[in-house]
């Protein structure tokens, strides 16, 4: 299949916001692909040649690309760097500068989705010192051989910035309405396998029977499935009826998978940990039973028995050198919540029985244990405010309020799950920018633009946040800043959307001057959440309805 093609589409698709016309526009192209290529495709809409439950990352850096695309055109690094700036968009630089280019380009072939798709997921497979040579040789390949249009994408794929509006919400309609299958069918499956690829191949070759088929597999990561907040624990008993209380751990949320001999670790973003925790192996090996299992709960760091901060677990668990030292400093303790595989799925079935199930298969030791839990109703309901006391003594966060006739669903926040914490109000946001400091804190940056989620996955700008930073924090958000800085104008810097910030804030306000419509007074950074991503944060119509309530 020719790539031109698919850079068609993307042109199609940049010339409207609507969300349904976008589907439309790929279910119709997606209708027409053989089955060889539909999976490839179906990515690369997202600008991705993973999916995202694959450990392989594109990994290429904006330095790499600039220098591919400054020997490509035969210009000045310099010049790529200053048209960057200018434009803060690298497929219309590339774009540009095919335009203007004085080298003569020899079309070697025309390319293809395949050669494409192959050709990125290579340059993120090429590691060590002489990598980078390597990586610019596939990346002026790429280049030389593509038309202007061709050259204007394949750079923001490679950085996987396509940015046009689509989301995974609209690929997934896009395919249901291709292959006529029933939305609800795509979404769970795509749910339980987070590969949007394999979903479209399944639905284009087995349609919705072939769809259903898919489900829960050791060793392949799941969506967690979500809480929202609690308004408090009367209203939540009283709406639930029946309910089971249980402690919130302040904590890495963890699924661990066992498929014969070999365990994983993922993190609630699906990432692998395995390397970075292996004390926890041999707990989790005598603690459950030698079968296949998926099991999900929170790792916490202790210290004489109580829980230190979220930063020294989360630096933990992402430690990828001196392990041995970190087990020392910071022991880990696990406390099991929920059982989705053993022997088979168990997601359909209530919380109730996975609970029961869970209890009956683990041996709690020191490491692994089951979380603290209680059974309420109306009845009883000082039993839960006691638990909440009693968690929150015990350095806590508050507790989780479920409803035990629900099954497991990946990827929902809905209100059969609930939170309530003794912190004041947060919302989970992504940084889009920021402004340098002055005086003694010129060299950080101190101001940061942060944004919510939109309709079709569009970010919105909702407050600039400057409180709540140390010197220690400030230098590491700087860090991560320049990192993943896309242009700078004066004191100001804009950043891919990649830094993840929990903030607090005291009243929800309306205000013209924020894309969302609306703004926060007083935010305050509690912390920085790598552990979360894009998807995780909040979204605008979340922030609409608590301001409503």
């Amino acid at each position: 299949m020719k790539y031109k093609e698919l850079v068609n589409v993307y042109e199609a698709l940049s010339q409207t916001t609507k969300k349904l016309e976008k589907a439309m526009i790929l279910a119709d192209f997606f209708r027409d692909i053989d089955s060889k290529n539909i999976g490839k495709v179906v990515l690369m809409s997202l600008g991705l040649v993973y999916p995202k439950n694959s450990e392989e990352e594109q990994g290429i850096g904006d330095k790499t690309l600039m220098k591919a695309i400054s020997q490509t055109y035969g210009v000045p690094i310099s010049k790529v760097e200053d048209r960057v700036r200018e434009l803060g968009d690298i497929g219309q630089v590339t774009e540009n500068l095919y335009k203007e280019k004085t080298q003569q380009t020899f079309f070697s072939k025309e390319l293809t989705v395949e050669f494409v798709f192959n050709s990125i997921r290579k340059i993120a497979n090429i590691s060590g010192s002489k990598s980078q040579p390597r990586k610019i040789a596939i990346i002026s390949e790429l280049l030389s051989s593509a038309s202007e249009l061709e050259a204007k994408y394949i750079p923001k794929t490679i950085l996987e910035e396509l940015r046009l509006g689509v989301g995974e919400a609209i690929v997934r309609d896009a395919i249901s309405n291709a292959f006529e299958i029933d939305k609800e069918v795509t979404e769970r499956a795509y749910a339980l396998t987070n590969d949007i690829g394999l979903v479209a191949e399944f639905a284009k070759e087995k349609g919705e029977k072939g769809l259903k088929e898919l489900n829960l597999v050791p060793g392949r990561p799941v969506k967690p499935m979500l809480a929202q907040l609690s308004p408090g624990v009367d209203i939540s008993v009283k709406t639930m009826g029946n309910v089971i209380c249980e402690t919130k751990y302040d904590g890495i949320r963890i699924q661990i998978h066992k498929k014969g001999d070999e365990i994983k670790f993922f993190t609630r973003r699906l990432e692998n940990v395995t390397q970075a925790i292996p004390e926890m192996m041999e707990p989790v090996k005598n603690g459950l039973p030698d079968e296949n299992f998926i099991v999900e709960g929170e790792i916490i760091a202790t210290r004489d028995g109580k829980p230190i901060s979220f930063q020294n677990i989360l630096q933990r668990v992402r430690r990828k050198y001196n392990i041995d030292k970190a087990i020392k400093n910071v022991p880990l303790t696990l406390y099991l919540f929920d059982v989705l595989y053993y022997k088979t799925s168990l997601i359909d079935k209530p919380l109730k029985e996975r609970r029961k199930i869970l209890e009956q298969i683990l041996k709690p030791g020191n490491k692994v244990n089951l979380s603290d839990k209680i059974d309420v109703n109306m009845d009883n309901i000082d039993e839960a405010k006691k638990l909440f006391e009693d968690s929150i003594a015990k350095g806590h966060e508050g507790i989780m309020i479920k409803d035990p006739n629900e099954p497991y669903i990946p990827g929902l926040r809905g209100k059969k799950m609930l939170k309530f914490k003794a912190e004041p109000e947060t919302l989970d946001v992504v940084v889009i920018g920021g402004t340098y400091g002055l005086g003694r804190r010129s060299k950080f940056v101190g101001s940061y633009l942060v944004a919510l989620k939109g309709e079709d996955d569009e970010l919105k700008s909702v407050v600039h946040v400057a409180t709540g930073l140390d010197d220690e924090t400030l230098e590491q958000l700087t860090k991560l800043m320049e990192k993943y800085k896309k242009y700078d104008k004066g004191t100001k810097i804009f950043v891919e959307p990649k830094i993840i910030l929990e903030i607090a804030y005291s009243e929800i306000v309306k205000s013209p001057e924020y894309e969302a419509g609306y703004s926060l007074r007083f935010p305050v950074v509690k912390r920085i959440r790598n552990d979360k991503g894009i998807d995780d944060i909040n979204t605008v119509e979340s922030l609409k309805s608590m301001f409503k309530g």
